[in-house]
């Protein structure tokens, strides 16, 4: 039930309003972020880079885009949105579907691709749609948003809901996406490099994580292939309630893209386990819907938080992401820390 949470939230705090948003001191939650300025206001956000600057999408009103020189300082890219309009088919397959939640954004076929999530409140009558573009620069002549339609649905009846995608690449060059929310927990399915969309539309998803009782609090998955291994985040328990929010980032890994992925005691993923990576702090509260970012060779821990010192807005915190002996990552601060 998650993201259609995320529809009231960018109402209130989406960085869609293109508002400038100052956040205030860094607390202790995570020493190591960095300090965030301009445009902060962000809801399940992914960055990419793309000729030297950095672009940050979000969930929100068109799929709100801002873009950094530095990742701290933000502004609006170009319109400040994927869609000036949305398309058509959104409202005609899933009817009520107004805002578009969690972008993901892969260089694929040639094509920068921003696929996006089509839902309401409470229903897993949702789509996974894809946009594409030869750039992500907005100053550039062959800038321009081209919607290719929906990618997966789910219907009532279905035991997932087509929601939050995330796209890997396999050690073959295969792309597969995740996807998932509540609704029996994470799925993955094998997409077309050269379209973007199902390598087969017949073929039957594949379940990778699940947490085993009558909530089933999951969503918001990152498959991060490293050193031969895929690492599996997600973000377990509740988002969108402010400074209430119990959402926190748990990861596993796997040899294999399909899994079955352990967490670091052993637990199945597919059998509630998560190994805790992010929780929330004294400022700031439910942090989650993580994605990776790869700059220069750092890993960084791209998420949202509810700040507690602005009455519970969604912030977009940014952190390094460091790596241990055994090849866990983690964090400092109110993460689990360094074994």
């Amino acid at each position: 039930m998650k993201k259609a949470c995320a529809l009231a939230m960018s109402l209130l705090f989406s960085c869609a309003t293109l508002a400038i948003a100052q956040a205030p001191a860094e607390a202790q939650d995570a020493p190591e972020a960095l300090p965030q300025r301009g445009i902060t206001v962000a809801h399940d956000p992914t960055v990419v880079q793309c000729g030297g600057k950095y672009y940050r999408f979000c969930s929100g009103p068109g799929i709100p885009v801002a873009s950094s020189g530095d990742l701290e300082s933000w502004a609006p890219a170009g319109s400040g949105r994927v869609f000036g309009k949305n398309p058509e088919w959104t409202a005609r397959e899933v009817p009520g579907s107004t805002d578009y939640w969690a972008p993901e954004v892969v260089r694929l076929g040639g094509r920068y691709r921003v696929y996006y999530s089509v839902s309401t409140f409470g229903s897993n009558r949702s789509a996974i749609g894809v946009a594409s573009n030869a750039t992500l620069d907005p100053d550039s002549p062959d800038y321009a948003w081209v919607d290719e339609g929906s990618v997966i649905e789910s219907k009532s009846e279905d035991l997932y809901n087509c929601i939050d995608p995330c796209v890997a690449i396999d050690g073959d060059g295969v792309p597969w996406m995740s996807f998932g929310s509540f609704w029996t927990g994470i799925k993955l399915v094998k997409l077309d490099v050269d379209s973007g969309k199902l390598a087969d539309p017949k073929a039957e998803p594949i379940a990778i994580a699940h947490r085993l009782d009558s909530v089933d609090a999951i969503e918001g998955s990152y498959i991060l292939p490293k050193g031969g291994k895929y690492y599996l985040f997600v973000s377990f328990d509740f988002c969108c309630r402010g400074n209430q929010s119990t959402y926190n980032i748990r990861i596993g890994r796997a040899d294999s893209i399909v899994g079955p992925y352990f967490d670091k005691e052993g637990v199945p993923m597919l059998k509630g386990g998560g190994s805790l990576i992010r929780e929330g702090g004294d400022r700031y509260k439910g942090p989650g819907h993580n994605s990776i970012l790869i700059d220069k060779g750092r890993y960084y821990l791209v998420y949202h938080a509810y700040d507690a010192q602005a009455g519970g807005m969604a912030r977009f915190r940014i952190e390094p992401l460091k790596w241990d002996a055994e090849g866990w990552p983690y964090v400092t601060g109110t993460g689990a820390g360094k074994p």
